[in-house]
């Protein structure tokens, strides 16, 4: 890309054309730069295009979590195993999100659409017709990689064709892809997959599919500025002459020369550390609460299904969704982003308390669980949203031609955030794996609890003598049994008349006994898990509770007004600087 640019020159500038004529037919699909900034419905146009990419290759990120049980089955995976597989996703998204900065440099739709491509294959290909866990866990990864990187480039290219006092709301649709990416996947997952389905490869290849689609949409219509244009800061789309006037001005080397020691400074990194870790509760949400509520929670006799699961999930997600777009409108119309990053930790804060607390009641209600875990994510993505566009117009203010380099030290952080979150998650909540690896023996709960609850006496007997009702069970003829261990046996089962007819009656429920030894480890076991669950997803979510408190004071360091009035009196003094300077360029022109 940077080597075309070199050569070929831009649209609207000298050689573009003969290049274009020299590339053939297919020229316009190798150039991607636009000379001017795009009028308003094409650059809704553009916007779309990156959201909807964004959108899809989220769900397919999230498409392991919506069949995180089947997974486990299918390859043997412990709960902890599972987890570091998402770490080492994350991990390779931190190296991955570093490299997005040097889109500064050579561009950003091209990034977007080889990842489109590649990790539609993945989907579509490679991991449905994996069998063994290693190549599962590389192309996992690799979707993680390529994710990482995307997430840097789509942000950029928002804010590229995106205005500040549009900001907010651009942003809010934009952050629209994580949370509609595990809508979707949640979605799919509570309708295609009944509670005893085992066809996880479905739901990749239905999301490869759907990737396919946008990737093509992506080759045949993304287009982005060229650096001249998106180099400078637009506060309003008045501003669109003036930017188009000092592009041809601009140094596009010189600009984004020395990108890190630009961008690493105290102001971006810790906004980029506050939101990374009020978003722990978010990544535990996306990566985790399938198996939280199939393993705390409920319903009548038995936990929630995994269609149930996804469904609580579907809800939450779907409010996210609406708050992240309602939020950033109403930042906008208001022209402040603070308030609404504070005022959302604090409601967060408020609704974490409340499922801190229902977590400890095992047997709260589907429904409960939807409005709870709704409230929580309706206010982090009231913070969320207006933490993005606030974040934009922090890197601008340091230099708006590094935008995806900002955006990279936040991307890294963050990934790398959320790898260290859980790496620490299963050794706070490890009784997970308990109730995990064994929740396919669910089904034989209730059998085990009737056999108990007839012959408890008789069990009793024989797991207080197991040594010696071993050594009869390999007699398959009571008759041959010596006399001396039969009365031995006789003793133990109580003596006497009693103690023959308790042995005797054991005898007939041998096949009983089988079931129990067979399957009774395996029973304690999830339920010791399911004992001691409940209190350790309490203690990880007051480490969640933790991470939004943090984000609240460090609200401090971003660019913003927290007056509405001066915000506006802002735009006012702006705006007669925009048209004072332009007023000064006509006459310029005029007088040459």
């Amino acid at each position: 890309m940077g080597m075309a640019r070199a050569s070929a020159g831009r649209p609207g500038e000298p050689g573009a054309g003969e290049d274009r004529q020299r590339g053939g037919p297919l020229a316009w699909l190798a150039e991607r730069e636009l000379p001017s900034y795009p009028p308003t419905a094409q650059r809704y146009f553009y916007l779309a295009v990156v959201i909807v990419a964004s959108i899809v290759l989220w769900y397919q990120y999230y498409v392991p979590t919506a069949v995180a049980p089947l997974l486990l089955r299918q390859f043997h995976l412990s709960f902890h195993n599972y987890v570091y597989i998402i770490v080492g996703s994350n991990v390779a998204g931190v190296v991955a999100a570093l490299f997005g900065g040097i889109t500064d440099r050579l561009g950003r739709t091209w990034v977007v659409i080889g990842g489109l491509l590649i990790v539609a294959l993945l989907q579509l290909v490679a991991i449905p017709n994996t069998t063994t866990t290693a190549p599962f866990v590389v192309f996992v990864v690799a979707v993680g990689l390529f994710e990482g990187i995307i997430l840097v480039a789509t942000p950029a290219l928002v804010r590229d064709f995106t205005p500040q006092l549009g900001r907010a709301s651009a942003m809010g649709f934009w952050t629209l892809g994580p949370v509609a990416g595990v809508l979707v996947a949640s979605l799919l997952g509570s309708h295609t997959i009944s509670a005893t389905s085992t066809d996880w490869q479905r739901e990749f290849i239905i999301s490869g599919i759907t990737g396919l689609v946008v990737f093509v949409v992506a080759l045949l219509f993304l287009r982005e500025l060229s650096p001249r244009i998106r180099d400078q800061v637009m506060r309003t789309e008045r501003d669109r002459a003036l930017v188009e006037l000092h592009a041809r001005g601009i140094d596009v080397e010189s600009a984004t020369r020395h990108p890190w020691r630009q961008m690493l400074k105290p102001d971006i990194i810790v906004s980029a550390v506050a939101v990374s870790v009020m978003l722990i509760i978010f990544y535990t949400a996306s990566g985790f609460f399938t198996v939280y509520f199939s393993t705390v929670f409920h319903s009548g006799t038995t936990y929630f299904t995994l269609p149930q699961a996804n469904g609580i999930a579907v809800w939450m997600w779907a409010v996210d969704c609406v708050g992240l777009i309602v939020f950033g409108v109403l930042s906008d119309i208001v022209r402040v982003r603070k308030p609404f990053m504070v005022a959302g930790g604090v409601g967060a804060l408020i609704f974490m308390l409340l499922l801190i607390s229902h977590t400890g009641h095992p047997t709260s209600g589907y429904y409960t669980m939807v409005w709870v875990t709704s409230g929580v994510f309706l206010f982090t993505a009231m913070a969320y949203a207006t933490w993005m566009a606030s974040f934009t117009e922090t890197v601008e203010a340091r230099n708006p031609a590094l935008v995806a380099t900002g955006l990279a030290v936040w991307g890294g952080l963050l990934r790398l955030t959320v790898a260290v979150s859980l790496l620490i998650l299963p050794l706070v909540v490890s009784s997970a794996s308990k109730v995990v690896d064994n929740q396919q023996y669910q089904q034989y709960v209730p059998r085990a609890l009737a056999i108990e609850k007839q012959y408890g006496p008789l069990i009793a007997i024989v797991q207080k003598n197991p040594a010696l009702f071993e050594k009869l069970s390999s007699y398959a003829n009571p008759a041959d049994i010596p006399p001396a261990l039969l009365a031995q046996a006789i003793a133990a089962a109580g003596g006497g008349k009693t103690g023959l007819d308790n042995l005797l009656a054991i005898n007939k429920i041998k096949p009983e006994l089988a079931f129990l030894q067979k399957y009774q480890p395996y029973l304690v076991a999830l339920q010791e898990g399911a004992n001691a669950s409940p209190a350790e997803w309490q203690h990880w979510f007051w480490v969640s509770f933790g991470g939004i408190a943090v984000f609240i004071p460090m609200v401090l360091v971003m660019k913003g007004r927290w007056s509405p009035k001066r915000a506006r009196e802002d735009e006012r003094e702006h705006e007669e600087m925009v048209e004072a300077e332009l007023e000064r360029l006509r006459r310029a022109g005029t007088a040459s």
